[in-house]
């Protein structure tokens, strides 16, 4: 078998995906399989089947370690809290950095570091707060990265911490942290408050010194910040945390407590702990698809599940001396977390011609959830009598948590009885968006996310042509009943933004209540969803029982993050209509711009010089002060950047190359130190942010510049399923593509590209 004969002909998508993401130096297919499966042709042939695939860490590293290569086949670790003092502080951004250059993304929490005021025994006096450090944690999270792929961060902080204010603002500022989500995490007492329009007491006492600072906050209030700032820039997300540490395997147990979640928050870990994780097709255990007669097959369900238990442990024991840090494989030792989730469930909601969201969905979500649960617990069990129970176990204290009362049969009581678990944590679901993306099919728990995507073609036609690509599922329904328009489909093709939120949350909550981890999830809101709809959806989450959430509202400021808005680019271009080679010649009629910039070697001078009638860019000088490093690198990059622009290239993509540049470790290091450097993280990007303000200026000067629009936001009095207008468009990097915001990823439907928050 080869690769297009798994995925299909017809699936170059996925079939690049494959060779890019997974395949290793051109070995074949069956080399792959061999590869990952670990030898098991009972895992073999679940991945050809496609019932099961594990996550992308395994797909691409299982076996390299052979090779030498220093991999981890853990997707995901939560690093030790810092504690509060610069030492610990310091250490965190060390076992960062040590975690990415392996692979693995993570997480960790700033709710131990004094607030901002603190008193401190140094030079300081006091401390600059908790706040302060997200930055360099983010920077940690840019500059490493392995094979291309950045780091990954998830930085939670309580809801009682006295910066938590600030920590909630924080990414309103478009400049700071942007390599690492964040979270809040939401206790019992603080949701009471809210529902009471009561004070809340925020409060921290610092061992060093015995100081306790504590002030009062109104609780209804600090929640409509949580939602204000979530609907404006989809963050900071909601760890529901009494929930999360309530409904597991271990919450009677009072050595064990999570020390935060992964950078996605399907996985609350404790302090250095990791997860490796697998996801299995719920699309391909439906039988006679797109009939009457289609049925879910629970018994084919129930062997996969097994089996993919037992293949998760092996990869786990296989993985233990791999894992960078001796915490991490400590940690996994004592307690062996596996996350075993699902995907394709739209797929297959489609297949049995059931509405996403509606009772008889839910219900069988509940039923698939528990035996889901129930088998992972009894192999898991059966696990325990071949190679013994994870080293913390404790049978009694597992079975009376209220989790396994409700995810186990009577038969399963018995097996943990007499042999204890393997596993302290066996379920989670995972966004899958690479590889839902690769076999084509809905990712986790997520609706599908739209029935079609416009393609745009020009070759053919010699202009803008747009054309209608169908979802897998969508496009396999309307040749398999000969519909030829979307409008024609069935009622219960219902979409990401056609959906009643509370439909999406009423569908997570049914799967919670089988699952021990937690479950990524991004509910996805059309433009003109408000603030205080946002805040009902948060509450109707909490009392659902999920574990955490967030939002993307569609056209919200952090789309405008990731935005190339082709507008901007028609505006002005220097030297438009151009033939190819053709340079326009510069006269003295120009406008210019001078802008000193900071770099990690010194000062750095920028001369801009734009035409006085369109405002384009037109030629660039730069000069570098007594310290400012290379000079004729400089003179290299502006004669470089100025033929660009007299060549016909517009500003915005020449400021786009200029920020593909990567991290300079000199520019890192004085940012962190001295904070005084320009807007960047290199001399190239810091030229490009410098042009593009000196751009604007002129754009202004002219009268060129549009004024903003003020957004009018009103209050709708019940959620409606509505379409997706006022969009804007999120193009993908790689290909330029649109991009569609799925389970807490993007994921471009056109060249594979993603990228997870």
């Amino acid at each position: 078998m080869n690769v297009s004969e798994w995925l299909g002909q017809q699936n170059q998508l996925g079939i690049d995906i494959w060779t890019n993401k997974y395949c290793f130096e051109n070995e074949s297919f069956d080399s792959w399989l061999d590869r990952i499966s670990g030898g098991s042709e009972q895992v073999r042939q679940l991945i050809i089947d496609k019932k099961f695939l594990f996550g992308g860490r395994i797909l691409s590293n299982r076996g390299l370690q052979n090779l030498g290569k220093k991999v981890s086949l853990s997707n995901c670790y939560v690093i030790s809290p810092p504690e509060d003092n610069i030492e610990s502080i310091f250490e965190c951004a060390t076992k960062l950095a040590r975690t990415y250059s392996y692979g693995g993304g993570c997480g960790t929490d700033i709710s131990g570091l004094s607030p901002r005021g603190a008193k401190i025994n140094n030079a300081a006096r006091e401390t600059s707060g908790s706040v302060s450090f997200m930055d360099l944690y983010s920077l940690i999270t840019e500059l490493i990265g392995q094979n291309g792929r950045r780091g990954a961060l998830m930085l939670s902080i309580s809801c009682s911490h006295p910066d938590v204010e600030e920590f909630i603002k924080v990414k309103t500022n478009l400049e700071k942290v942007t390599k690492a989500n964040i979270s809040v995490r939401i206790t019992n007492d603080f949701m009471q408050a809210v529902k009471d329009s009561a004070e809340y007491t925020l409060e921290f006492t610092r061992v060093e010194t015995g100081e306790h600072i504590e002030r009062k906050v109104n609780a209804r209030e600090l929640f409509r910040l949580i939602a204000e700032t979530n609907w404006d820039f989809a963050e900071p997300g909601a760890l529901f945390w009494d929930r999360i540490s309530s409904w597991n395997l271990l919450s009677n147990n009072k050595e064990f407590r999570y020390a935060g979640v992964n950078p996605c928050a399907e996985e609350p870990l404790p302090a250095g702990g990791s997860c490796l994780l697998g996801s299995i097709n719920l699309s391909e255990f439906v039988t006679d698809p797109f009939t009457e007669n289609a049925r879910f097959d629970f018994a084919a369900f129930k062997e996969t599940v097994a089996v993919s238990t037992r293949a998760l442990n092996d990869v786990l024991e296989e993985g233990l001396p791999l894992h960078p840090l001796e915490e991490q494989r400590e940690s996994v030792s004592n307690w062996r977390q596996i996350g075993l989730g699902i995907m394709g469930l739209a797929d297959m909601l489609v297949k049995l011609g059931i509405t996403y969201g509606e009772q008889e969905a839910i219900d069988l979500s509940d039923k698939i959830g528990f035996a889901m649960a129930d088998t992972a617990i009894a192999e898991s069990a059966r696990l325990a009598k071949q190679h013994g129970a994870f080293p913390k176990c404790n049978i009694e204290e597992i079975i009376e948590t209220p989790y396994f009362q409700a995810n186990t049969s009577p038969k399963t009581l018995e097996l943990v009885k007499k042999y204890g678990l393997r596993n302290s944590q066996l379920l989670t679901i995972a966004p899958t968006g690479t590889l839902s993306t690769m076999l084509g099919i809905s990712g986790g728990i997520e609706p599908i996310y739209a029935n079609f995507y416009e393609r745009k073609t020009e070759s053919l036609h010699g202009k803008d042509v747009y054309y209608k690509v169908y979802t897998p599922i969508v496009d396999h329904f309307m040749k398999e009943h000969e519909i030829l328009d979307d409008s024609s489909l069935p009622e219960f093709f219902v979409t990401a933004m056609t959906l009643d939120y509370r439909q999406r949350i009423d569908m997570q909550a049914a799967w919670q209540q089988h699952i021990d981890a937690s479950i990524s999830s991004t509910v996805n809101v059309p433009n003109q969803f408000t603030v205080e709809e946002t805040e009902d959806l948060y509450m109707y989450a909490y009392d659902q029982g999920l574990k955490g959430i967030t939002i993307f509202r569609d056209g919200c400021k952090r789309t405008g993050i990731l935005t190339t808005d082709s507008s901007k680019k028609d505006t002005v271009i220097a030297g438009e209509g151009l033939g190819r080679g053709d340079i326009i010649q510069v006269n003295d009629e120009v406008v210019g711009k001078k802008r000193k910039l900071i770099t990690g070697c010194g000062s750095l001078h920028c001369i801009a010089l734009f035409d006085t009638q369109t405002g384009a860019l037109l030629e660039t000088y730069l000069s570098k002060g007594s310290t400012g490093g290379c000079n004729n690198f400089m003179i290299g990059l502006s004669r470089m950047i100025s033929i660009s622009a007299r060549g016909g290239i517009d500003i915005y993509t020449i400021i786009d190359q200029l920020n593909s540049t990567g991290s300079c470790p000199s520019y890192t290091v004085r940012k962190a130190t001295r904070n005084d450097t320009s807007k960047g993280s290199c001399c190239p990007m810091a030229v490009g942010n410098a042009l593009l303000d000196m751009y604007n200026e002129v754009q202004a000067e002219l009268g060129l510049a549009e004024k903003p629009k003020k957004p009018v936001v009103k209050k709708s009095e019940k959620p409606k399923k509505v379409e997706n207008i006022n969009k804007k468009t999120i193009l993908c990097p790689q290909c330029g593509e649109s991009l569609a915001f799925e389970g807490g990823c993007n994921i471009c439907k056109s060249c594979g590209w993603s990228k997870c928050y």
